[in-house]
């Protein structure tokens, strides 16, 4: 199981990036691409001769940022920052003879979780102590406090000795990290036998990349390799071994199994990187945001760091990584914040929401742009400035560190790089059950799950109440873009997560215990097809834990809606059910306008009202719903009062008591006590206004053709779009197919392009036919076989295409 704490997830984030220092010393070995590679200015080595000290001049100033101008308006905010931190922690360090602490409330030290905090508040004053233009930089005091704080964790703590107990990362992670970068910052103050002693007890816990050391049949993966090739190198420079520099470079690329857990390949199963950009970790988690970024700031970190060596990564696997800042990085992140749909158990953290990821995404992209090839490079600082510019709610500048800052500073004075405007288009990250739909404006994002991905994962005290984050609860993105970042999660009614059908009963808190779990439900289906990279039609079979709920749900994104359906709602628990269409958050005193069916209802807190039979609402600020049948919805605007504590006990990443208040508007549909075959169906107009929302209503330009146990369609005339997903064998539209599976037809000037996936990866092949003529092929994929003719039929095969989409053309 895995453990992880802010600090693993932002260090780089805040402390990696500044100009690189050359090596003068070794040969550097053949770049990992042909092209050109971007470079930028370098300082000086202290001294060249010396390869290792060159080395861990590199690595110290990719910590501190290196020779910045303090006096710079630039960097104020975060030497402020860092000052301020580094000033608490100071303050409150015991630092008396006797002392069985560091810090009183990190109190025993020798508890795993303690000696590793330990290590990151010392790293916090070594950076200040190394930064110009701090408080403390050169104090000499707190350089010998520093100092002898070391040698008493590792008396007391933190040393070959003493067996792995508690949470294995703490040990041979957190620890070994934060002991590598203090013995960098402080190399020169550091008794040889003291560093001899802390190079020991990184190679007991942390002696290679490749395996977990309490139980060393288990090999390292995804990020969990990549933090532990940024150990070894650092062990190496700071011990003075190529052999150890060597084992981190291959630990990258594993050649230790012959590649088998590289970093640098696509994997169609369990941990790493797929194809299609999704990126999982823990066998079964979306984590793109999260441990994705983990293993991007490190390979970033160690390029950096090693480039011009004799031990510069080489492997051209390395264009994996280079590819995944676009399609997998760049398709989670929205005007610079990373979604929550991607960031795992991450989001009951209060010291890191979504524009901390995001920033670190940003940094971490920016940092590997320093030795990427120019063109790859050039693409990148441009997303940067993009994602910098548009998020003006939580500045990157006031959440990135020195180093970061420095490099982020010449890009946004750069007129030749031109800021990435906000990205259209639709993505379905089939390998890790997220849709992705963006429109100029707004964002929508949706979180399914399935017996390959988990509905959710909490463990050590994390994300207490993530029950029903994988069950189709959709994401709205727009101009609040501190909706899912201002307390929200601490607040909202966590049995009513928009876009979800849940069965009402109390669920007890997840992942009290030690250790990490996650849940996948029993269903196949969870996924959909893409058309035109502007469409989308996506299913998800809901197998509800703990209950009877079943329920077929679908989700039709098009340019200005996003349609959702429901069929075949059913449990026998004696349990009320309810769709949940929104709850939004309207911050702590928002007094947005709630309109149903034309009439204005109370913005105050405390209304809470069922219609029996309503076409449409509307609320200011966010948009429409319309309801096409007509439905009983209930509706509700409360006050809602949590605290982060709530929902995260973490031993490192624990909320604060801090009692939130938020209000929230809730619209949702009430099924009834064990409903028998019920079902729903809404649109979502974002952005839409109250008087185009009625009239939206009145003139339903899109019309919804099944909705049923067999198919769910829709059908859109100005479009000529057709969309269809067939539960099992028949026809709707006038689409006919034979087994389950996703289509999606557009018909427009002559041509039918046709989309079909089987999300359920069931079938080996889906044979698709459609009621308008096509006599020519203009473009097909090589696992589309078309019969041309009055009534043409597709016969695609799925068999073994994950879930992904197949494409033609016809005339």
């Amino acid at each position: 199981m895995t453990f992880a704490q802010p600090r693993r997830r932002t260090l780089l984030a805040a402390g990696a990036g500044g100009l690189l220092l050359p090596l003068a010393t070794g040969t550097p070995g053949a770049r990992a691409a042909t092209e050109p590679v971007a470079t930028e200015p370098a300082a000086t080595a202290t001294d060249p001769a010396d390869p290792f000290a060159a080395l861990r001049a590199r690595a110290a100033e990719l910590t501190t940022g290196g020779a910045i101008d303090p006096a710079d308006p630039v960097f104020a905010a975060a030497l402020t920052a860092l000052d301020t931190a580094a000033a608490a922690q100071w303050t409150a360090m015991d630092r008396a003879t006797g002392r069985t602490a560091l810090w009183p409330d990190l109190a025993p030290v020798t508890d795993p979780g303690n000696f590793s905090q330990s290590y990151g508040r010392l790293l916090t004053l070594a950076t200040a102590w190394a930064t110009p233009g701090t408080a403390l930089h050169g104090d000499e005091t707190v350089a010998g406090a520093l100092t002898d704080a070391l040698a008493f964790l590792d008396d007391t703590a933190f040393n070959p000795s003493r067996p792995e107990t508690g949470n294995w990362w703490f040990w041979e992670i957190g620890a070994p990290r934060g002991l590598m970068d203090l013995c960098v910052l402080l190399y020169d103050r550091i008794p040889a036998e003291r560093i001899a002693a802390y190079c020991a007890a990184v190679d007991r816990f942390c002696p290679d990349p490749d395996r977990r050391t309490n139980s060393p049949s288990l090999a390292e993966t995804g990020a969990n390799r990549a933090d532990k090739a940024a150990i070894v190198a650092l062990r190496g420079i700071v011990g003075r071994s190529a052999g150890k520099l060597a084992l981190a470079r291959d630990g990258l690329s594993d050649t230790r199994d012959a590649g088998r857990y590289s970093l640098f390949t696509y994997v169609t199963s369990g941990d790493g990187f797929y194809r299609d950009g999704s990126f999982v970790q823990h066998d079964c988690v979306a984590y793109t945001g999260t441990y994705g970024n983990v293993l991007l700031s490190r390979v970033a970190y160690l390029a950096a760091l090693l480039t011009g060596s004799d031990w510069e990564i080489t492997d051209p696997g390395i264009s994996v990584i280079h590819d995944a800042v676009e399609r997998a990085f760049a398709a989670v992140t929205f005007d610079g914040l990373t979604m929550d749909a991607a960031r795992g158990r991450a989001i009951s953290r209060e010291r890191e929401k979504d524009y901390d990821t995001g920033a670190g995404t940003t940094t971490n992209v920016l940092l590997l742009a320093t030795g990427a090839p120019a063109a790859h490079a050039a693409r990148w600082r441009s997303l940067a400035k993009g994602w910098i510019r548009r998020n003006t709610d939580t500045p990157y500048t006031g959440l990135a560190g020195l180093p970061a800052l420095r490099r982020a500073a010449a890009v946004l004075a750069d007129p030749a790089v031109r800021a990435a405007p906000a990205p259209t288009g639709h993505t379905v990250l089939a390998d890790m059950d997220r849709i992705v739909h963006r429109r100029p404006g707004w964002t929508a994002a949706l979180s399914l799950s399935s017996r390959r991905i988990a509905a959710w994962e909490a463990g050590n005290g994390e994300n207490l109440r993530g029950w029903y984050t994988g069950d189709g609860m959709l994401y709205l993105y727009d101009s609040d873009r501190t909706q899912f970042s201002d307390g929200f999660w601490p607040t909202v009614d966590a049995y009513r997560l928009p876009g979800t059908t849940v069965d009402t009963r109390p669920r007890a808190d997840l992942g009290t215990g030690g250790g990490t779990g996650t849940y996948r439900p029993a269903n196949a289906v969870a996924g959909g097809a893409v058309l035109e990279d502007r469409f989308g039609a996506s299913a998800m079979e809901l197998i509800a834990a703990g209950s009877t709920l079943r329920a077929r749900k679908a989700w039709f994104f098009l340019d200005d809606a996003v349609v959702a359906l429901g069929a075949d709602i059913t449990a026998s628990d004696g349990r009320t059910v309810e769709t949940v269409v929104e709850n939004r958050s309207l911050h702590a005193a928002g007094t947005a306008r709630l309109t149903v069916d034309g009439a204005a209802r109370s913005s105050a807190p405390g209304r809470d009202r069922a219609y029996g039979h309503v076409r449409w609402a509307h609320l200011e600020g966010v948009g429409g719903y319309v309801f096409p049948e007509g439905v009983a919805l209930r509706t509700r605007r409360e006050e809602r009062t949590g605290a982060w504590s709530d929902i995260n006990t973490g031993a490192d990443t624990a909320g604060s008591a801090t009692r939130l208040t938020r209000r929230y508007e809730t619209l949702w549909i009430d099924h009834g006590v064990s409903p028998a075959a019920a079902d729903y169906a809404y649109v979502l107009l974002p952005g839409l206004d109250a008087r185009h929302t009625a009239a939206w209503s009145r003139s339903r330009p899109v019309r919804v053709l099944a909705n049923t146990a067999r198919a769910q369609a829709v059908h859109v005339p100005s479009l000529g779009l057709t969309a269809v997903h067939f539960w099992s064998a028949g026809t709707a539209g006038g689409i006919t197919c034979d087994g389950p599976g996703t289509v999606l037809v557009r018909r427009r000037g002559g041509g039918v392009s046709v989309a079909v996936a089987d999300p359920g990866r069931t079938a080996t092949t889906l044979t698709v036919t459609l009621p308008w003529p096509a006599y020519r092929v203009r473009a097909a994929d090589g696992t589309v076989t078309v019969a041309t003719g009055r009534r043409p039929a597709l016969t695609v095969a799925v068999g073994g295409s994950h879930g992904h989409t197949h494409t033609a053309e016809l005339r």
